[in-house]
Protein backbone atom coordinates (compact mmCIF):
# COMPACT_ATOMS: atom_id res chain seq x y z
CA UNK A 1 0.00 0.00 0.00
CA UNK A 2 2.91 2.36 0.70
CA UNK A 3 4.24 1.84 -2.83
CA UNK A 4 0.79 2.45 -4.28
CA UNK A 5 0.42 5.63 -2.27
CA UNK A 6 3.81 6.81 -3.47
CA UNK A 7 2.82 6.07 -7.08
CA UNK A 8 -0.39 8.06 -6.76
CA UNK A 9 1.42 11.00 -5.14
CA UNK A 10 4.22 11.03 -7.73
CA UNK A 11 1.77 10.71 -10.61
CA UNK A 12 -0.25 13.64 -9.28
CA UNK A 13 2.84 15.85 -8.99
CA UNK A 14 4.23 14.91 -12.42
CA UNK A 15 0.81 15.24 -14.00
CA UNK A 16 -0.11 18.53 -12.40
CA UNK A 17 3.26 20.12 -13.16
CA UNK A 18 2.96 19.14 -16.80
CA UNK A 19 -0.69 20.08 -17.23
CA UNK A 20 -0.35 23.36 -15.30
CA UNK A 21 2.77 24.17 -17.29
CA UNK A 22 1.03 23.50 -20.57
CA UNK A 23 -1.96 25.58 -19.51
CA UNK A 24 0.27 28.49 -18.48
CA UNK A 25 2.02 28.29 -21.84
CA UNK A 26 -1.37 28.83 -23.47
CA UNK A 27 -1.41 32.22 -21.77
CA UNK A 28 1.34 33.27 -24.19
CA UNK A 29 -1.04 32.85 -27.14
CA UNK A 30 -3.11 36.00 -26.47
CA UNK A 31 0.14 37.86 -25.81
CA UNK A 32 1.73 36.81 -29.10
CA UNK A 33 -1.39 37.31 -31.19
CA UNK A 34 -2.01 40.74 -29.67
CA UNK A 35 1.53 41.95 -30.39
CA UNK A 36 2.18 40.11 -33.67
CA UNK A 37 -0.48 41.03 -36.22
CA UNK A 38 -1.82 38.14 -38.30
CA UNK A 39 -0.76 39.82 -41.55
CA UNK A 40 2.84 40.10 -40.33
CA UNK A 41 3.22 36.33 -40.18
CA UNK A 42 5.08 36.63 -36.86
CA UNK A 43 3.00 34.04 -35.06
CA UNK A 44 3.25 31.81 -38.12
CA UNK A 45 7.04 31.93 -37.76
CA UNK A 46 6.78 30.91 -34.09
CA UNK A 47 4.39 28.08 -35.01
CA UNK A 48 6.66 26.85 -37.80
CA UNK A 49 9.94 26.99 -35.87
CA UNK A 50 8.52 25.25 -32.81
CA UNK A 51 7.19 22.48 -35.07
CA UNK A 52 10.76 21.87 -36.22
CA UNK A 53 12.06 21.85 -32.64
CA UNK A 54 9.44 19.27 -31.61
CA UNK A 55 10.60 16.97 -34.41
CA UNK A 56 14.31 17.41 -33.63
CA UNK A 57 13.61 16.87 -29.95
CA UNK A 58 12.46 13.34 -30.77
CA UNK A 59 15.45 12.76 -33.05
CA UNK A 60 18.01 14.00 -30.51
CA UNK A 61 16.65 11.91 -27.63
CA UNK A 62 16.24 8.85 -29.93
CA UNK A 63 14.23 6.89 -27.38
CA UNK A 64 16.92 7.14 -24.69
CA UNK A 65 14.57 8.45 -22.00
CA UNK A 66 12.45 5.30 -22.07
CA UNK A 67 15.55 3.16 -22.63
CA UNK A 68 17.16 4.62 -19.51
CA UNK A 69 14.16 3.56 -17.39
CA UNK A 70 14.20 0.07 -18.87
CA UNK A 71 17.91 -0.60 -18.32
CA UNK A 72 18.37 1.28 -15.04
CA UNK A 73 15.72 -0.96 -13.47
CA UNK A 74 17.31 -4.22 -14.62
CA UNK A 75 18.90 -6.09 -11.73
CA UNK A 76 21.83 -7.23 -13.85
CA UNK A 77 22.71 -3.66 -14.92
CA UNK A 78 24.66 -1.01 -13.02
CA UNK A 79 22.23 1.92 -12.75
CA UNK A 80 25.02 4.47 -12.43
CA UNK A 81 26.74 3.18 -15.54
CA UNK A 82 23.46 3.21 -17.46
CA UNK A 83 22.82 6.84 -16.50
CA UNK A 84 26.35 7.94 -17.34
CA UNK A 85 26.33 6.13 -20.68
CA UNK A 86 22.97 7.55 -21.75
CA UNK A 87 23.87 11.05 -20.58
CA UNK A 88 27.21 10.95 -22.40
CA UNK A 89 25.60 9.67 -25.59
CA UNK A 90 22.82 12.30 -25.66
CA UNK A 91 25.26 15.08 -24.70
CA UNK A 92 27.61 14.06 -27.53
CA UNK A 93 24.95 13.80 -30.23
CA UNK A 94 23.33 17.07 -29.10
CA UNK A 95 26.67 18.88 -29.26
CA UNK A 96 27.40 17.46 -32.71
CA UNK A 97 23.94 18.60 -33.84
CA UNK A 98 24.60 22.19 -32.72
CA UNK A 99 28.03 22.23 -34.37
CA UNK A 100 26.57 20.86 -37.62
CA UNK A 101 23.67 23.34 -37.72
CA UNK A 102 25.84 26.35 -36.92
CA UNK A 103 28.45 25.26 -39.50
CA UNK A 104 25.83 24.93 -42.23
CA UNK A 105 23.60 27.79 -41.06
CA UNK A 106 24.12 29.72 -44.30
CA UNK A 107 22.55 26.83 -46.21
CA UNK A 108 20.02 25.48 -43.67
CA UNK A 109 18.33 28.80 -42.81
CA UNK A 110 17.45 29.70 -46.45
CA UNK A 111 16.28 26.13 -47.07
CA UNK A 112 13.85 26.50 -44.15
CA UNK A 113 12.71 29.89 -45.42
CA UNK A 114 14.65 31.95 -42.88
CA UNK A 115 17.49 33.32 -44.99
CA UNK A 116 16.76 36.79 -43.58
CA UNK A 117 16.79 35.50 -40.00
CA UNK A 118 19.37 32.69 -39.67
CA UNK A 119 19.62 33.57 -35.97
CA UNK A 120 16.16 32.02 -35.45
CA UNK A 121 17.48 28.67 -36.67
CA UNK A 122 20.77 28.90 -34.77
CA UNK A 123 19.17 29.88 -31.48
CA UNK A 124 16.53 27.15 -31.63
CA UNK A 125 19.16 24.55 -32.56
CA UNK A 126 20.93 25.32 -29.27
CA UNK A 127 17.60 25.29 -27.40
CA UNK A 128 16.51 21.90 -28.72
CA UNK A 129 19.95 20.43 -28.01
CA UNK A 130 19.78 21.66 -24.41
CA UNK A 131 16.22 20.34 -24.06
CA UNK A 132 17.28 16.92 -25.35
CA UNK A 133 20.20 16.82 -22.92
CA UNK A 134 17.95 17.88 -20.01
CA UNK A 135 15.55 15.02 -20.74
CA UNK A 136 18.01 12.56 -19.20
CA UNK A 137 18.51 14.35 -15.84
CA UNK A 138 14.72 14.82 -15.71
CA UNK A 139 14.33 11.08 -16.27
CA UNK A 140 16.93 10.47 -13.55
CA UNK A 141 14.86 12.53 -11.10
CA UNK A 142 11.82 10.39 -11.89
CA UNK A 143 13.90 7.23 -11.52
CA UNK A 144 15.06 8.39 -8.09
CA UNK A 145 11.48 9.35 -7.11
CA UNK A 146 12.18 13.05 -6.74
CA UNK A 147 8.97 14.56 -8.12
CA UNK A 148 9.29 17.81 -6.14
CA UNK A 149 12.55 18.85 -7.81
CA UNK A 150 11.20 17.66 -11.16
CA UNK A 151 8.08 19.82 -10.82
CA UNK A 152 10.03 22.76 -9.39
CA UNK A 153 12.39 22.93 -12.36
CA UNK A 154 9.56 22.51 -14.87
CA UNK A 155 7.45 25.24 -13.31
CA UNK A 156 10.45 27.55 -12.80
CA UNK A 157 11.07 27.42 -16.53
CA UNK A 158 7.40 28.17 -17.27
CA UNK A 159 7.12 31.14 -14.90
CA UNK A 160 10.45 32.61 -15.99
CA UNK A 161 9.45 32.19 -19.64
CA UNK A 162 6.10 33.90 -19.09
CA UNK A 163 7.69 36.75 -17.10
CA UNK A 164 10.25 37.50 -19.81
CA UNK A 165 7.61 37.26 -22.54
CA UNK A 166 5.42 39.72 -20.66
CA UNK A 167 8.44 42.01 -20.36
CA UNK A 168 9.34 41.93 -24.06
CA UNK A 169 5.90 41.64 -25.63
CA UNK A 170 3.85 43.84 -23.29
CA UNK A 171 5.75 46.14 -20.91
CA UNK A 172 8.77 47.19 -23.00
CA UNK A 173 6.68 47.91 -26.16
CA UNK A 174 4.53 50.27 -24.07
CA UNK A 175 7.54 51.99 -22.52
CA UNK A 176 9.30 52.22 -25.88
CA UNK A 177 6.58 54.54 -27.20
CA UNK A 178 7.32 57.22 -24.61
CA UNK A 179 11.01 56.53 -23.87
CA UNK A 180 12.62 55.02 -26.99
CA UNK A 181 16.07 56.41 -26.19
CA UNK A 182 16.21 54.50 -22.88
CA UNK A 183 14.20 51.35 -23.61
CA UNK A 184 15.86 51.03 -27.00
CA UNK A 185 19.03 49.86 -25.26
CA UNK A 186 17.40 46.52 -24.39
CA UNK A 187 14.44 46.38 -26.78
CA UNK A 188 14.08 46.66 -30.56
CA UNK A 189 10.54 46.37 -32.01
CA UNK A 190 12.01 45.12 -35.29
CA UNK A 191 13.06 41.87 -33.61
CA UNK A 192 9.40 40.81 -33.33
CA UNK A 193 9.01 37.03 -33.19
CA UNK A 194 12.73 36.63 -32.51
CA UNK A 195 12.32 37.53 -28.86
CA UNK A 196 10.30 34.33 -28.31
CA UNK A 197 13.33 32.28 -29.35
CA UNK A 198 15.90 34.33 -27.42
CA UNK A 199 13.79 34.12 -24.27
CA UNK A 200 13.51 30.35 -24.68
CA UNK A 201 17.29 30.11 -24.95
CA UNK A 202 17.83 32.15 -21.77
CA UNK A 203 15.30 30.12 -19.76
CA UNK A 204 16.51 26.74 -20.99
CA UNK A 205 20.14 27.66 -20.29
CA UNK A 206 19.37 28.81 -16.75
CA UNK A 207 17.42 25.63 -15.93
CA UNK A 208 20.47 23.56 -16.87
CA UNK A 209 22.21 24.88 -13.75
CA UNK A 210 19.42 23.33 -11.68
CA UNK A 211 20.87 19.91 -12.53
CA UNK A 212 24.22 20.63 -10.89
CA UNK A 213 23.94 17.69 -8.47
CA UNK A 214 22.61 15.32 -11.16
CA UNK A 215 25.56 16.21 -13.43
CA UNK A 216 28.35 16.05 -10.85
CA UNK A 217 27.38 13.45 -8.28
CA UNK A 218 28.58 10.40 -10.22
CA UNK A 219 31.50 9.01 -12.19
CA UNK A 220 31.30 9.86 -15.89
CA UNK A 221 31.84 6.73 -17.97
CA UNK A 222 30.74 5.32 -21.29
CA UNK A 223 30.17 1.61 -21.93
CA UNK A 224 29.99 0.94 -25.67
CA UNK A 225 28.72 -2.65 -25.32
CA UNK A 226 25.91 -1.39 -23.07
CA UNK A 227 25.17 1.39 -25.55
CA UNK A 228 24.78 -1.09 -28.41
CA UNK A 229 22.24 -3.07 -26.40
CA UNK A 230 20.35 0.11 -25.52
CA UNK A 231 20.31 1.26 -29.15
CA UNK A 232 18.86 -2.11 -30.14
CA UNK A 233 16.07 -1.49 -27.65
CA UNK A 234 15.52 2.18 -28.49
CA UNK A 235 15.25 2.23 -32.27
CA UNK A 236 11.59 1.05 -32.43
CA UNK A 237 10.79 3.76 -29.87
CA UNK A 238 12.52 6.31 -32.11
CA UNK A 239 10.50 5.18 -35.14
CA UNK A 240 7.28 5.39 -33.14
CA UNK A 241 8.27 8.80 -31.77
CA UNK A 242 9.07 10.21 -35.23
CA UNK A 243 5.76 9.01 -36.62
CA UNK A 244 3.90 10.36 -33.61
CA UNK A 245 5.51 13.81 -33.67
CA UNK A 246 5.08 14.13 -37.43
CA UNK A 247 1.37 13.52 -36.93
CA UNK A 248 1.39 16.63 -34.72
CA UNK A 249 3.81 18.87 -36.60
CA UNK A 250 4.02 17.84 -40.28
CA UNK A 251 1.29 20.27 -41.34
CA UNK A 252 3.03 23.20 -39.62
CA UNK A 253 6.41 22.28 -41.15
CA UNK A 254 5.08 21.72 -44.68
CA UNK A 255 2.59 24.58 -44.87
CA UNK A 256 4.97 27.44 -45.85
CA UNK A 257 6.41 25.28 -48.64
CA UNK A 258 3.17 24.04 -50.20
CA UNK A 259 0.80 26.96 -49.66
CA UNK A 260 0.62 29.11 -52.80
CA UNK A 261 1.25 32.83 -52.48
CA UNK A 262 3.48 34.97 -50.30
CA UNK A 263 1.40 34.97 -47.11
CA UNK A 264 2.13 31.38 -46.04
CA UNK A 265 3.40 32.36 -42.59
CA UNK A 266 0.42 34.68 -42.06
CA UNK A 267 -2.03 31.88 -42.87
CA UNK A 268 -0.07 29.42 -40.74
CA UNK A 269 -0.19 31.88 -37.85
CA UNK A 270 -3.98 32.10 -38.10
CA UNK A 271 -4.24 28.31 -38.16
CA UNK A 272 -1.75 27.88 -35.31
CA UNK A 273 -3.53 30.42 -33.10
CA UNK A 274 -6.98 28.93 -33.72
CA UNK A 275 -5.78 25.42 -32.94
CA UNK A 276 -4.67 26.59 -29.50
CA UNK A 277 -8.34 26.86 -28.55
CA UNK A 278 -8.88 23.30 -29.72
CA UNK A 279 -5.90 22.19 -27.63
CA UNK A 280 -8.16 22.31 -24.57
CA UNK A 281 -8.99 18.80 -25.72
CA UNK A 282 -5.29 17.89 -25.58
CA UNK A 283 -5.19 18.92 -21.91
CA UNK A 284 -8.04 16.53 -21.15
CA UNK A 285 -6.31 13.73 -23.05
CA UNK A 286 -3.05 14.34 -21.21
CA UNK A 287 -4.75 14.42 -17.81
CA UNK A 288 -6.45 11.12 -18.62
CA UNK A 289 -3.12 9.66 -19.80
CA UNK A 290 -1.32 10.49 -16.56
CA UNK A 291 -4.05 8.78 -14.56
CA UNK A 292 -4.62 5.84 -16.92
CA UNK A 293 -1.08 4.68 -17.76
CA UNK A 294 -0.12 3.76 -14.17
CA UNK A 295 -3.53 2.12 -13.76
CA UNK A 296 -3.19 -0.10 -16.84
CA UNK A 297 0.37 -1.19 -16.26
CA UNK A 298 -0.32 -1.64 -12.58
CA UNK A 299 -3.06 -4.06 -13.53
CA UNK A 300 -1.06 -5.73 -16.31
CA UNK A 301 0.01 -8.60 -14.06
CA UNK A 302 -3.59 -9.60 -13.54
CA UNK A 303 -5.16 -12.04 -15.94
CA UNK A 304 -7.99 -10.12 -17.52
CA UNK A 305 -9.14 -6.54 -17.14
CA UNK A 306 -10.68 -6.16 -20.57
CA UNK A 307 -14.08 -5.16 -19.24
CA UNK A 308 -12.40 -2.38 -17.25
CA UNK A 309 -10.47 -1.19 -20.32
CA UNK A 310 -13.68 -1.14 -22.36
CA UNK A 311 -15.49 0.88 -19.71
CA UNK A 312 -12.56 3.30 -19.42
CA UNK A 313 -12.64 3.82 -23.18
CA UNK A 314 -16.33 4.65 -23.08
CA UNK A 315 -15.93 7.19 -20.30
CA UNK A 316 -12.96 8.80 -22.04
CA UNK A 317 -15.04 9.28 -25.19
CA UNK A 318 -18.08 10.48 -23.24
CA UNK A 319 -16.21 13.18 -21.36
CA UNK A 320 -14.22 14.36 -24.37
CA UNK A 321 -17.50 14.69 -26.25
CA UNK A 322 -18.84 16.74 -23.35
CA UNK A 323 -15.73 18.93 -23.60
CA UNK A 324 -16.24 19.25 -27.36
CA UNK A 325 -19.80 20.46 -26.85
CA UNK A 326 -18.71 22.85 -24.09
CA UNK A 327 -15.96 24.43 -26.23
CA UNK A 328 -18.38 24.92 -29.11
CA UNK A 329 -20.99 26.40 -26.77
CA UNK A 330 -18.52 28.87 -25.28
CA UNK A 331 -16.56 29.64 -28.46
CA UNK A 332 -17.69 33.28 -28.36
CA UNK A 333 -15.92 33.62 -25.01
CA UNK A 334 -12.91 31.39 -25.72
CA UNK A 335 -12.11 33.15 -28.99
CA UNK A 336 -10.85 36.12 -26.98
CA UNK A 337 -7.80 34.00 -26.15
CA UNK A 338 -6.52 35.14 -29.55
CA UNK A 339 -6.59 38.57 -31.19
CA UNK A 340 -9.55 39.48 -33.47
CA UNK A 341 -7.51 39.38 -36.67
CA UNK A 342 -6.97 35.65 -36.04
CA UNK A 343 -10.67 34.85 -35.63
CA UNK A 344 -11.15 33.81 -39.23
CA UNK A 345 -9.37 30.59 -38.28
CA UNK A 346 -12.00 29.60 -35.70
CA UNK A 347 -13.70 27.37 -38.27
CA UNK A 348 -10.93 24.80 -37.79
CA UNK A 349 -11.62 24.43 -34.05
CA UNK A 350 -14.30 21.69 -34.22
CA UNK A 351 -12.31 19.77 -36.84
CA UNK A 352 -9.09 19.87 -34.82
CA UNK A 353 -11.00 18.82 -31.69
CA UNK A 354 -12.36 15.78 -33.53
CA UNK A 355 -8.79 14.90 -34.54
CA UNK A 356 -7.68 15.26 -30.89
CA UNK A 357 -10.49 12.94 -29.75
CA UNK A 358 -9.37 10.38 -32.34
CA UNK A 359 -5.80 10.70 -31.08
CA UNK A 360 -7.04 10.06 -27.54
CA UNK A 361 -8.98 6.99 -28.66
CA UNK A 362 -5.87 5.75 -30.49
CA UNK A 363 -3.87 6.23 -27.28
CA UNK A 364 -6.43 4.13 -25.39
CA UNK A 365 -6.36 1.46 -28.07
CA UNK A 366 -2.56 1.36 -27.98
CA UNK A 367 -2.51 -0.56 -24.71
CA UNK A 368 -3.30 -3.88 -26.35
CA UNK A 369 0.06 -4.10 -28.11
CA UNK A 370 1.90 -2.71 -25.10
CA UNK A 371 0.36 -5.34 -22.83
CA UNK A 372 1.43 -8.20 -25.12
CA UNK A 373 4.89 -6.67 -25.87
CA UNK A 374 4.20 -6.11 -29.58
CA UNK A 375 5.06 -2.42 -29.70
CA UNK A 376 6.18 -2.67 -33.34
CA UNK A 377 2.48 -2.50 -34.21
CA UNK A 378 2.43 1.03 -32.82
CA UNK A 379 5.14 2.05 -35.27
CA UNK A 380 3.14 0.63 -38.18
CA UNK A 381 -0.12 2.30 -37.12
CA UNK A 382 1.47 5.67 -36.42
CA UNK A 383 3.49 5.45 -39.62
CA UNK A 384 0.38 4.75 -41.69
CA UNK A 385 -1.48 7.63 -40.05
CA UNK A 386 1.48 9.93 -40.64
CA UNK A 387 1.65 8.97 -44.34
CA UNK A 388 -2.06 9.73 -44.77
CA UNK A 389 -1.69 13.06 -42.96
CA UNK A 390 1.30 14.17 -45.05
CA UNK A 391 -0.32 13.07 -48.33
CA UNK A 392 -3.54 14.92 -47.47
CA UNK A 393 -1.61 18.09 -46.68
CA UNK A 394 0.49 17.95 -49.85
CA UNK A 395 -2.51 17.27 -52.08
CA UNK A 396 -5.09 19.61 -50.52
CA UNK A 397 -3.29 22.56 -48.89
CA UNK A 398 -2.58 24.22 -52.29
CA UNK A 399 -6.34 24.24 -52.94
CA UNK A 400 -7.93 24.67 -49.50
CA UNK A 401 -5.24 26.30 -47.33
CA UNK A 402 -5.14 25.60 -43.62
CA UNK A 403 -8.58 23.93 -43.68
CA UNK A 404 -6.81 21.01 -45.38
CA UNK A 405 -4.40 20.84 -42.39
CA UNK A 406 -7.33 20.41 -40.02
CA UNK A 407 -8.94 17.66 -42.10
CA UNK A 408 -5.57 15.98 -42.62
CA UNK A 409 -5.36 15.54 -38.84
CA UNK A 410 -8.73 13.79 -38.84
CA UNK A 411 -7.64 11.56 -41.74
CA UNK A 412 -4.28 10.70 -40.15
CA UNK A 413 -5.48 10.00 -36.62
CA UNK A 414 -8.59 8.29 -37.97
CA UNK A 415 -6.42 5.90 -39.98
CA UNK A 416 -4.21 5.03 -36.99
CA UNK A 417 -7.27 4.65 -34.76
CA UNK A 418 -9.11 2.28 -37.10
CA UNK A 419 -6.04 0.17 -37.83
CA UNK A 420 -5.30 -0.22 -34.11
CA UNK A 421 -8.89 -1.17 -33.39
CA UNK A 422 -9.30 -3.83 -36.08
CA UNK A 423 -5.86 -5.40 -35.63
CA UNK A 424 -6.27 -5.23 -31.86
CA UNK A 425 -9.56 -7.12 -32.03
CA UNK A 426 -7.65 -9.97 -33.63
CA UNK A 427 -4.73 -10.16 -31.20
CA UNK A 428 -6.31 -8.83 -27.99
CA UNK A 429 -10.09 -8.63 -28.44
CA UNK A 430 -11.92 -6.24 -26.13
CA UNK A 431 -15.70 -5.88 -26.19
CA UNK A 432 -15.95 -2.11 -26.41
CA UNK A 433 -19.54 -0.82 -25.92
CA UNK A 434 -19.87 0.38 -29.52
CA UNK A 435 -23.64 0.83 -29.26
CA UNK A 436 -23.35 3.24 -26.33
CA UNK A 437 -20.40 5.05 -27.93
CA UNK A 438 -22.35 5.52 -31.16
CA UNK A 439 -25.31 6.85 -29.18
CA UNK A 440 -23.13 9.49 -27.51
CA UNK A 441 -21.47 10.50 -30.78
CA UNK A 442 -24.80 10.93 -32.56
CA UNK A 443 -26.30 12.80 -29.59
CA UNK A 444 -23.29 15.16 -29.50
CA UNK A 445 -23.64 15.87 -33.22
CA UNK A 446 -27.36 16.60 -32.87
CA UNK A 447 -26.97 18.82 -29.80
CA UNK A 448 -24.05 20.71 -31.38
CA UNK A 449 -26.13 21.39 -34.51
CA UNK A 450 -29.09 22.56 -32.41
CA UNK A 451 -26.81 24.80 -30.34
CA UNK A 452 -24.84 26.39 -33.19
CA UNK A 453 -27.30 26.73 -36.08
CA UNK A 454 -29.75 29.39 -34.81
CA UNK A 455 -28.24 32.82 -35.66
CA UNK A 456 -28.03 34.79 -32.40
CA UNK A 457 -26.30 38.16 -32.74
CA UNK A 458 -25.70 38.82 -29.04
CA UNK A 459 -22.68 36.68 -27.99
CA UNK A 460 -23.74 36.51 -24.34
CA UNK A 461 -27.27 35.42 -25.24
CA UNK A 462 -25.85 32.92 -27.72
CA UNK A 463 -23.53 31.48 -25.05
CA UNK A 464 -26.38 31.21 -22.53
CA UNK A 465 -28.57 29.44 -25.11
CA UNK A 466 -25.81 27.00 -26.09
CA UNK A 467 -24.97 26.24 -22.45
CA UNK A 468 -28.44 24.71 -22.10
CA UNK A 469 -27.37 21.92 -24.45
CA UNK A 470 -24.18 21.30 -22.46
CA UNK A 471 -26.27 20.90 -19.32
CA UNK A 472 -28.69 18.57 -21.10
CA UNK A 473 -25.83 16.39 -22.32
CA UNK A 474 -24.23 16.28 -18.87
CA UNK A 475 -27.60 15.34 -17.32
CA UNK A 476 -28.03 12.58 -19.90
CA UNK A 477 -24.58 11.18 -19.02
CA UNK A 478 -25.39 11.15 -15.30
CA UNK A 479 -28.73 9.43 -15.86
CA UNK A 480 -27.68 6.97 -18.58
CA UNK A 481 -24.51 5.88 -16.74
CA UNK A 482 -26.22 5.74 -13.31
CA UNK A 483 -23.68 8.13 -11.82
CA UNK A 484 -25.93 9.62 -9.13
CA UNK A 485 -24.78 7.25 -6.32
CA UNK A 486 -21.13 8.05 -7.11
CA UNK A 487 -21.79 11.80 -7.29
CA UNK A 488 -23.61 11.69 -3.96
CA UNK A 489 -20.38 10.54 -2.29
CA UNK A 490 -18.42 13.57 -3.48
CA UNK A 491 -17.58 16.20 -0.84
CA UNK A 492 -19.53 19.48 -0.88
CA UNK A 493 -21.24 19.01 -4.27
CA UNK A 494 -22.55 15.56 -3.33
CA UNK A 495 -25.47 17.08 -1.43
CA UNK A 496 -26.81 18.53 -4.70
CA UNK A 497 -27.47 15.01 -5.98
CA UNK A 498 -29.16 13.66 -2.89
CA UNK A 499 -32.87 13.12 -3.16
CA UNK A 500 -34.91 15.08 -0.64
Amino acid sequence: MANLGSLVKDTAIYGLSSIIGRFLNYLLVPLYTAQLAAASGGYGVITNVYAYTALFMVLLTYGMETTFFRFANKQEEDGGKVYSTVLTAVATTSTLFVVLVLSLLGWIAPAMGYGDHPDYVGVMAVVVALDAFQCIPFAYLRHKHRPIKFATLKLTFIFLNIALNLLYYWLLPKLYVSHPEVVGRIYDPAVGAGYAFYINLVCTSLITFGFWKELTGFKWQFDWSLMKRMLSYSWPILVLGIAGILNQTADKILFPFIYPGSDGHAQLGIYGAATKIAMIMALITQAFRYAYEPFVFGKASERDNRDTYARAMKFFIVFTLLAFLAVMAWIDVLKHIIAPDYWEGLRVVPIVMVAEIMMGIYFNLSFWYKLIDRTIWGAWFSGAGCAVLIATNVLLVPHFGYMACAWAGVAGYGTAMLLSYFVGQRYYPIAYPLRDITLYVVLTAVLTAMAMLPPIANPWLATAYRTIFVILFAAFIVRHEHLVPMLQRLPVVGRLFKRK
